[in-house]
């Protein structure tokens, strides 16, 4: 600007009316820009202990850079409630800040930090910001939440790519769980895992028997890309217990094993060489044999079919012994006055080593021709003599031929025996095993014997009574179990039939067993009476708890004393109320004493909270056993006729038939998120208020009355009255908490002395169902006495689910509210009923209906057209399988209609299925 002034003085003419606009000009912009950039400062820049401002000016040399980063954001996950830091570097730079949302962030959540890059001499600049799980769970919607960093310096701006914050979590549930197989040696395995849904996405791996799988170390094995696992040729050592392993930054879930049982099928081996031929002489059996050891059958796998042994018939050339032939004349007397006669071994020849003969095969005789030259004396004395030489020689030969005989014959017979008995084992084995019949020797005291026992059956197990139902009449065991002992008078029944003068005395008695050590002493909580045969009908007022004792359900003859209790859900810890596994959908309830003889299903009444959507859970009935323990006896939608308990679930009841008294509940397994259990929810607070602070009370508890019940009796005792009518909430099985907010009060003249924006209650604290008294409270504060009206809303809600929302408008000090009790099912009947008081049906008009439909009926004007037009055909399996089930019916139908029962609807319905009587008391036993 100087050279052109002194140019522009010098030059006075025509050039001084030509540049001097220019400079103008161009001095003008230059202002313009200054002043928009401190505007743009002045705007989003306070002033700070950490503000950005420019205390080096860059040299002259890089005054017209832009900023480049150095650093920029990264993606990043918050995990549970930790924050997250986002940092950004830029050279150079006079100010750096970061943007969320479209949103400036401001500059005390900023921390700066300044440096001089050696190499260059330029300023470097960082920043970090910390986000917190609260900043981004504000943000609704589709869009993740975003931050970027804007820097700045004398030339421009420049910025940084988005970094996205999001949470991380990760479901418990798989979608998709391997499933266990049984496959044969070499064949291919695909185990299928579909991990749950999580950000950021879980990485899958697999384990066999808590070890890790390794693709690389054993190429046998294959992940593929949607985390399946493929064994591509089993492997006798690939049997074994596989799991899926899915895990993030957030949390490791496993899925439940997958057993992989890798099975042989046996083979056979060769044939082994034919066996000699069993007979010495004539026909008999040569065998083989063959072994399911190629390969041995292993893990399961199918043994060999067909035989192992194979025999064949045989014919054994028998040995010939040799036999003489006849003897030849004899020779002519020779000179030395002997002649001679000979035999042969010829008839037969002695064959296949056959025995050769026995005995001389040459004989010689002195002469007694004229020939020979001897006197009459020496003949006679040498023929004697030869005589006597030959009958012994004949004697011997005789004696040894018996013997020979006789051996030959013994060793026969044992040959004989040895083949008759190979024969018989070949015979089991080539026509198979046939039955045999064995008459044993009739003892003299036959008749104690004319039931043979079956040794063919195999022991089983039986639950239940041993005795038929006309027998259980005269007595029943007790078991000495610690769920039963026996009451101090040694029986569980009442010979008299009469209730006990003092109603303390017989829970004292049962308080006294270890059974009854956890039950209530009060009778708030426990109704009992003495019932026979005719039965009745024990209720808890108030809490929907009942126990219907059906007539015939006592045998005749005995009289018992029964009770009905609540047990305090925070007083029981059983493995079942494990949060992970199984939420408590009922309360606890006690009917006994246990191991009394029913002859007849009694019927026990209670709440649930589920939302009786059976796609969704596996419920689940279970009784304490007598060792403690507790035990699953019924799932809902299996259901076995022959076991002795049955459910019939409705949208908030559920009636439990059961022939053994004991201490039941429902419980329930989600399977799937879809599945909710219903809240009540309670809001309270004082009845009266003289200071300035204002408690507001809001129960979350399950639905059920004597939940209900139990929280309205315990806000009384604190001086606590209802502000709003009772509301219900879906609480689904997501694993998120719930959530509980107060908004929009007047500010002039309340204000809310909570802290944080919100409360929360933990979803295990909800979803086990084992704390009956959840509850939050919010502490406001009036600015002064004189405020009385309180307008505000209440927000209840599970996080990424449902909500309610309460707008409160009333009065603290002009109580105008409904009484509590208005909310109550108010059930002023009496606890024990005992006998036909107790039915609505009178007892022979009920033997007349039983009669006349139990007994089928062509046309169908039987009970199963009573169970269609009372509604309860679904059940219609269930009453089929009991003796009468027309009783059946009415005991479920008195259950239903004990309040409300009116015998003429009743009437019109059996007029509906066709019987000539309209009304009800003229029901006739005749045939239909």
């Amino acid at each position: 600007m100087t050279a052109h002034t002194n140019h522009c003085v010098t030059e006075l003419g025509l050039h001084l009316c030509v540049f001097i606009p220019v400079n103008l000009v161009l001095t003008l912009l230059s202002c313009l820009k200054v002043l928009y950039i401190c505007f743009l400062l002045t705007i989003f820049i306070r002033p700070s202990k950490h503000a950005a401002t420019v205390t080096h000016p860059l040299p002259a040399a890089f005054s017209d850079l832009l900023p480049h980063f150095l650093l920029e954001p990264d993606d990043v996950y918050i995990v549970k409630n930790k924050p997250v830091t986002l940092t950004c570097r830029s050279t150079p730079a006079t100010q750096i800040y970061f943007k969320c949302n479209s949103e400036w962030v401001h500059q005390d959540q900023h921390l700066i930090e300044r440096d001089v890059d050696p190499a260059t001499g330029l300023p470097v600049m960082q920043v970090k910001i910390d986000i917190s799980r609260q900043q981004v769970e504000k943000i609704f919607g589709l869009e993740d939440y975003w931050c970027q960093c804007v820097a700045w310096s004398t030339t421009g701006t420049q910025k940084s790519q988005k970094a996205y914050v999001r949470i991380a979590y990760l479901r418990k549930n798989f979608e998709e769980e391997p499933l266990g197989k049984e496959v044969a040696l070499d064949q291919e395995v695909l185990l299928r895992c579909h991990p749950p849904e999580g950000v950021p996405a879980a990485e899958v791996e697999w384990q066999r028997n808590e070890g890790l799988i390794d693709p690389k170390t054993d190429p046998n094995f294959f992940i593929t890309v949607d985390h399946n696992l493929i064994i591509k040729q089993a492997r006798l050592a690939d049997t074994g217990n596989y799991t899926c392993v899915a895990k993030n930054i957030v949390a490791r879930r496993k899925s439940s094993s997958a057993t992989v049982i890798v099975y042989v099928n046996g083979g056979w081996s060769t044939w082994a060489t034919w066996s000699a031929c069993s007979a010495i002489c004539g026909r008999g059996w040569q065998k083989r044999s063959r072994s399911c050891t190629n390969p041995t059958p292993l893990n399961g796998g199918t043994s060999c079919e067909s035989q192992s042994v194979q025999k064949s018939a045989c014919t054994a050339t028998c040995p010939v012994d040799g036999g003489w032939s006849e003897w030849s004349k004899w020779s002519p007397c020779g000179a030395d006055c002997t002649m001679w006669r000979s035999r042969e071994c010829t008839q037969p020849t002695p064959s296949t080593s056959g025995k050769d003969c026995q005995g001389l095969d040459l004989q010689s005789l002195n002469c007694t021709s004229e020939q020979c030259p001897q006197s009459k004396y020496h003949h006679l004395s040498a023929s004697g003599a030869e005589d006597v030489a030959l009958y012994v020689g004949i004697v011997a030969v005789a004696l040894c031929l018996t013997l020979l005989l006789i051996v030959l014959v013994l060793v026969y017979r044992r040959k004989k025996e040895g083949l008759d008995a190979d024969v018989a084992d070949s015979s089991i084995l080539t026509t198979g095993f046939q039955p045999m019949g064995i008459k044993p020797t009739k003892p003299e005291n036959s008749h104690l014997l004319t039931i043979q026992p079956d040794l063919t059956t195999t022991t089983t197990s039986y639950q239940g009574t041993l005795r038929s139902r006309h027998e259980v009449a005269g007595k029943f065991s007790m078991s000495n179990g610690p769920l039963l002992e026996p009451l101090p008078n040694g029986s569980h029944t009442l010979h008299n039939g009469k209730l006990p003068s003092d109603p303390n005395d017989f829970m004292n008695r049962l308080s006294s067993q270890t059974y009854f050590k956890t039950l209530p002493r009060d009778n708030i909580n426990t109704s009992y009476g003495t019932f026979n045969f005719l039965g009745g009908r024990l209720t808890l007022p108030n809490t929907g708890i009942s126990l219907l004792i059906p007539p015939e359900a006592i045998p005749r003859g005995k009289i018992y004393e029964i009770y009905l209790t609540i047990q305090k859900k925070e007083d029981m810890r059983p493995s079942w109320l494990n949060p992970d596994h199984c939420t408590l959908l009922s309360p606890v309830v006690s009917c006994g004493p246990p191991g009394v003889v029913l002859t007849r299903p009694v019927i026990l009444t209670m709440d649930h909270c589920s939302d009786a959507c059976l796609e969704n859970w596996a419920i689940r009935l279970k009784k304490q056993s007598y060792e403690g323990t507790w035990e699953d006896v019924l799932q809902l939608g299996e259901e076995v006729f022959s076991e002795p308990y049955y459910c019939q679930l409705e949208a908030e009841t559920c009636r439990v038939f059961t022939e053994q008294l004991g201490r039941f509940a429902l419980v329930g397994e989600s399977l799937s998120m879809a599945a909710a259990k219903r809240l009540k929810l309670l809001l309270f607070a004082p009845a009266y208020c003289s200071t300035l602070e204002y408690n507001i009370r809001i129960y979350c508890m399950d639905d059920t009355q004597d939940l209900l019940k139990e929280v309205m009796q315990m806000e009384r005792q604190m001086g606590g009255r209802l502000i709003d009518e009772p509301h219900v909430l879906l609480f689904k099985d997501s694993y998120h908490n719930l959530r509980l907010s107060i908004h929009d009060m007047p500010q002039a003249h309340w204000r809310s002395k909570l802290l944080t924006g919100y409360q929360e209650i933990p979803f295990y604290h909800i979803w086990s169902g084992s704390q009956q008294t959840l509850h939050c409270t919010f502490t406001l504060e009036r600015q002064s006495l004189s405020t009385c009206d309180l307008t505000c809303t209440l927000c209840v809600w599970q996080v990424e689910g449902e909500g309610q929302s309460f707008t409160l408008d009333f009065n603290i000090s002009k109580d105008i509210r409904p009484l509590d009790s208005d909310f109550l099912l108010m059930d002023n009947c009496t606890p024990a009923l005992a006998g036909p008081s107790a039915f609505q049906i009178p007892y022979l008009i009920r033997q007349k209906i039983c009669s006349s439909l139990d007994t089928p009926c062509p046309n169908g004007a039987d009970w199963r057209l009573l169970a269609q037009r009372l509604k309860l055909d679904r059940h219609m399996s269930f009453f089929a399988s009991k003796a009468s089930p027309t009783s059946v019916i009415l005991d479920l139908w008195e259950t239903q209609h004990f309040h409300s029962g009116n015998l003429n609807q009743l009437a019109a319905v059996m007029a509906e299925i066709g019987k000539q009587e309209a009304m009800i008391f003229l029901v006739s036993d005749g045939e239909c």
